[in-house]
């Protein structure tokens, strides 16, 4: 099946229904929003595209953003999103190597992928050519696609040499699409979602059961994240659900606190993409109530690992919720998840090894790089490459990335747990911990600190604080004060960029 038939089948149900928004002004019904992506299949078809080649969308969140993506797929080609925050010759990396045709674009992102020298046709969104493309001859229905048929190519964050293409499926987005309504949240025409994160990633992935349901979809006149513009979008729609990755949540904690926000008209804000601190999401939920879903996914397995619902993030009452605040929840519904020794062998309840991940939504593979597959993909399991253990309940605790982990004198430490002692001590805003080489112990516990504004670096005070809440040998050896740490394009802290400057030090 097409993923694309269900903008096909809500403009049949709810032509009508308002489908699109830039800010608060809607620019296309469902059954508009349906025309211009069979506009943008026809005119793509003219230029020669066949079921299966690729379309590159290098573009800031706005609605031509989704009327492109399901031209795309009503042409049969699939998607290439890729984050807008990337350099232009990063961007041009991936459309050679992906192979892109053609590519579409958003002002400053188009003069980027030209100078550049991106392979293929660009047309800009707000060009007169695009315009024209929206007023040509429409195709004449969806081009059918098998559910192995390659629907969108998710090229990872690359935090370690280049990004690898990962192979989504139409079944694997349906699979994803369906979980969400079992492990997540429900969803129906009054409800609006709110594109504050990036579409290229995790927030673009839901669009498609909003979709199928005639939902709204709303894009901030920003083109990303602003929290302001977020409160006030939201109050205006009501019944709004959102992405968004931890760091986006603390900021929006912050902000509301700041400014005597309450968040009203958000209903869901679904959370992932890195690791969400128990500090973080406690104060969280104590502004802003029972909103948060978490979920835990990756590209390979996009969104749909495991999920910690709406109850189990709110609840105060349970024995161990804080134990629970700190896993990533249980596997979603069309998942198996179990804990792997370094052969794969099912390890016991409460004990570390590698999180593997069996089912639909996992990849069948990277795009034309079968070596990497073979690692990633043993046995029919997805080897995520995430250190964690399972409770008797079925909650999975994620503890670090393997490439993380610590050993000091033979002893394995998780540097998240580091983190989130230190993250509760008032004068610590953010915080990474990486091992650091040393020749008697093999590694050192050290710490990259973000202080608090006004607060001045206290080792001996930081010292203090851990020793009263983990174990000695896992407190750092040093600290490092540093006005802020380096991050991705989604978010993520680049630990290698952090131990690249203990080598300088």
């Amino acid at each position: 099946m097409n993923i694309a038939s269900w903008l096909e089948r809500s403009a049949q149900i709810h032509p009508d229904r308002p489908a699109l928004y830039l800010g608060r002004d809607c620019v296309a019904d469902y059954a508009t929003f349906h025309e211009k992506a069979l506009q943008v299949a026809g005119w793509l078809t003219a230029q020669g595209l066949a079921p299966g080649d690729r379309v590159a969308i290098f573009m800031k969140n706005c609605p031509d953003f989704l009327i492109v993506q399901y031209g795309a797929w009503y042409a049969g080609a699939a998607v290439v999103p890729i984050n807008s925050k990337l350099h232009g010759r990063e961007a041009a990396w991936i459309i050679d190597n992906s192979g892109t045709k053609i590519s579409f674009t958003s002002p400053g992102l188009t003069e980027a992928l030209r100078d550049a020298d991106a392979a293929g046709d660009i047309v800009d969104v707000t060009s007169d050519a695009y315009a024209g493309i929206l007023q040509g001859d429409p195709a004449a229905a969806p081009i059918a696609r098998n559910p192995a048929d390659l629907a969108w190519l998710f090229y990872t964050s690359g935090t370690t040499g280049r990004p690898k293409g990962v192979i989504i499926t139409h079944r694997m987005l349906t699979t994803v699409s369906l979980s969400y309504f079992a492990d997540v949240d429900q969803v129906s025409g009054d409800d609006a979602i709110l594109y504050a994160a990036p579409m290229s990633h995790g927030a673009g992935l839901y669009n498609m059961v909003h979709v199928r349901m005639g939902a709204r979809h709303v894009c901030p006149p920003s083109g990303g994240f602003d929290e302001a513009e977020i409160f006030d979008l939201a109050r205006h729609f009501g019944n709004v659900q959102m992405f968004a990755a931890p760091t986006m949540v603390k900021r929006m904690t912050q902000i509301a606190k700041a400014n005597d926000e309450t968040g009203e008209g958000l209903r869901t804000i679904v959370y992932a993409g890195g690791p969400m601190y128990l500090a973080d999401i406690a104060e969280a939920v104590d502004h802003f109530g029972p909103i948060f879903v978490q979920i835990y996914g990756q590209g390979e397995a996009p969104m749909g690992i495991t999920a910690l619902s709406r109850h189990d993030v709110a609840d105060r009452t349970h024995l161990r919720w804080q134990e629970r605040l700190k896993s990533v929840g249980r596997a979603q519904s069309a998942v198996e998840v179990r804990i792997g020794d370094s052969d794969g062998n099912e390890l016991p309840w409460g004990q570390a090894g590698e999180i593997m991940v069996r089912s639909d939504i996992v990849m069948p593979g990277y795009w034309q790089n079968p070596e990497a597959t073979e690692k990633t993909i043993q046995g029919g399991w997805l080897m995520t490459g995430d250190v964690g253990f399972m409770d008797e309940d079925g909650y999975v605790t994620m503890q670090d990335r393997s490439k993380d982990l610590i050993i000091s004198g033979g002893t394995n430490i998780y540097p998240r747990e580091v983190e989130e002692a230190l993250l509760t001590h008032p004068s610590v805003a953010e915080v990474s911990v990486v091992g650091r080489p040393n020749e008697e112990w093999g590694e050192d516990v050290v710490a990259f600190v973000v202080m608090a504004p006004g607060a001045a670096l206290d080792e001996a005070a930081l010292d203090a604080h851990c020793l009263d809440q983990i174990a000695r040998f896992k407190r750092p050896k040093a600290y490092f004060a540093v006005p802020e740490l380096p991050k991705n394009n989604y978010g993520k802290v680049l630990k290698t960029e952090l131990r690249k400057r203990l080598e300088e030090m």
